[in-house]
């Protein structure tokens, strides 16, 4: 029973640079599942219906995704655990975050702009943790780039080995369908087209005269000009390739209308990988073991506003979560329960009596956690692989309002728990420094503070370039902490962190200080030596 529970599931993301379509095929794939009966329209920016997965107020004003939604359903006897990710730059870190708690990802690329700046980044993260990606080529039926300039584009700018699953007939208002070469079928495109049946054409052999009736003999020409130039090139598939993530399968669509996500979407729970282990400071944990255990990627408060509720997402690696049940904290070393724990599907909420490696569990918060804390059945271990980057915008954070200095210590603490922003605590006093990636998270936490908390602040800009953890000898770290007072912080954990106001410095402080390591990412033992 245990065994068949992990094999059903799928735990993905999607990812993609902003105004890609990932809201329009997240709701399209949750359509096929029967988990919403209506998409909400997202158009230019300006939200009619709501998209289901945008639920924090500020989101539904600027029609953009800030914080990663969770959302679960079936389809075909395979519950798919789906983490739509936010995809404006500016929030990029909740993104890299939730690519911890994944087994796969689906990468939309835009095949009007191809591979955008965001899609780079994100692509990168999933390389140094082998992540397999399926990539998906939206908005076919407009005026883009040709589908072989765009692999060629894809696999040289994002390094990724392409493999297509379907290919487009003509592209733009010519766009007539895609031939699916995985299935040999012929799949037709109508505009505006709601339904979901399938509505798949079998034609084994592309030679077939049936062809040139359906789409055209110049057509179908072409079409089998490229597929005998696809088959010479890429050949059948290598599952075990792409689930080491050496392959991505491609597939042509557009998600608006509804277009090519059934081929996606079916070929995804075939291929896909089922709940996989994670290492530990201690072991690797693989998912079929008994005892339970799982860890924090992602923390909200006040998901619903009519409750100050803090919500931390659990990503669970193995054994058995039940509701009710004491677990150990491993970073507190204290034991905790949960009598109401929850699935999503984005702001709707139900509580399970049990979940499995592969599900992600919402857990109230009482301010226990923190974004990599671990949940164990007794064993003292840390998940590790989950760590802070290094912000690009830094900030001094002001209080308006003295009368409301409590609220805006607690507002602020709690906001960068939840890692919308990190804190940085001035060395041995109190200066706050506010850390981001964007700026756009510093009219987030302004507006969060005000609404959620009472509390009224301003940011005083920073000349800071980067924040590096400082580790090595202890003694020439405290001399190095103690001539440069007005550099050094502490983070949230107590981590010395030196701020280094450009590149020249940091480089000139390295060599000055060959004792003391300068980390670019919180995780000191995984981090990388380059900027």
């Amino acid at each position: 029973m245990f065994e068949k529970e992990i094999a059903r599931r799928r735990t993905f993301a999607i990812i993609s640079h902003p105004d890609a379509g990932k809201t329009t095929l997240t709701e399209k794939l949750l359509l096929f599942g029967g988990a919403i009966q209506v998409a909400g329209a997202v158009k230019s920016n300006k939200i009619k219906k709501h998209a289901t997965s945008d639920f924090m107020e500020i989101e539904r004003q600027r029609g953009i995704s800030v914080a990663t939604s969770v959302m679960s359903f079936e389809y075909q006897d395979t519950l798919i655990n789906l983490l739509d990710t936010p995809g404006h730059k500016d929030f990029a870190e909740d993104t890299y975050r939730t690519l911890t708690a994944v087994d796969s990802v689906i990468l939309v690329i835009d095949s009007v702009n191809g591979v955008e700046e965001q899609t780079r980044r994100l692509v990168e993260v999933c390389r140094m943790r082998d992540t397999p990606v399926i990539v998906f080529v939206n908005k076919m039926d407009r005026d883009g780039k040709l589908p072989f300039d765009l692999l060629d584009e894809i696999e040289k700018e994002l390094k990724l080995t392409l493999h297509p699953m379907t290919w487009p007939i003509n592209s733009g208002k010519e766009f007539k369908g895609v031939y699916d070469l995985h299935q040999k079928s012929l799949l037709l495109f109508t505009a505006g087209q709601k339904s979901q049946e399938d509505n798949s054409i079998p034609i084994e052999d592309l030679a077939d005269s049936s062809l040139d009736r359906h789409i055209g003999a110049r057509d179908a020409k072409q079409l089998r000009e490229d597929v005998e130039l696809l088959d010479g090139v890429y050949g059948e598939l290598d599952r075990q390739d792409y689930r080491a993530g050496g392959i991505a399968p491609v597939f042509f669509g557009s998600a608006v209308n509804n277009f090519g996500v059934r081929e996606l979407l079916e070929t995804f729970i075939t291929i896909a990988p089922v709940p996989l282990g994670r290492a530990t400071d201690k072991r690797f944990v693989k998912p079929e073991e008994e005892k339970f255990t799982g860890f924090i990627f992602k923390i909200h408060a006040n998901l619903d506003p009519r409750h100050r509720d803090r919500i931390a997402f659990l990503r669970v690696c193995s054994g058995r979560f039940a509701r009710n049940t004491y677990y150990k904290h491993t970073r507190l070393e204290k034991d905790v329960r949960f009598s109401n724990p929850y699935s999503f599907l984005a702001r709707e909420k139900d509580i399970i009596e049990e979940a499995y490696p592969g599900d992600v569990v919402g857990l109230f918060d009482t301010g226990n956690f923190k974004i990599g804390d671990t949940l164990t059945q007794g064993e003292l271990l840390q998940f590790t692989g989950i760590p802070t980057f290094s912000p690009e915008i830094f900030k001094e954070l002001v209080n308006k309002d003295p009368m409301k200095t409590k609220q805006l210590e607690k507002g602020i603490s709690q906001l960068t728990d939840e890692g919308v922003a990190q804190l940085f605590t001035q060395h041995g006093g109190n200066r706050k420094v506010i850390g981001c990636v964007g700026e756009l998270q510093f009219e987030v936490i302004q507006y969060r503070l005000l609404q959620e908390y009472g509390a009224s602040c301003a940011f005083m800009p920073l000349s800071f370039y980067k924040a590096c953890w400082i580790t090595g000898d202890k003694k020439k770290v405290e001399d190095f902490a103690k001539y440069k007072p007005a550099n050094i912080m502490t983070d949230k954990d107590g981590n010395l962190v030196y701020l280094a106001q450009s590149e020249w410095f940091l480089n000139t402080e390295r060599q000055n200080n060959p004792d003391i390591e300068f980390h670019f990412t919180s995780e000191f033992k995984t981090s990388q030596s380059g900027a």
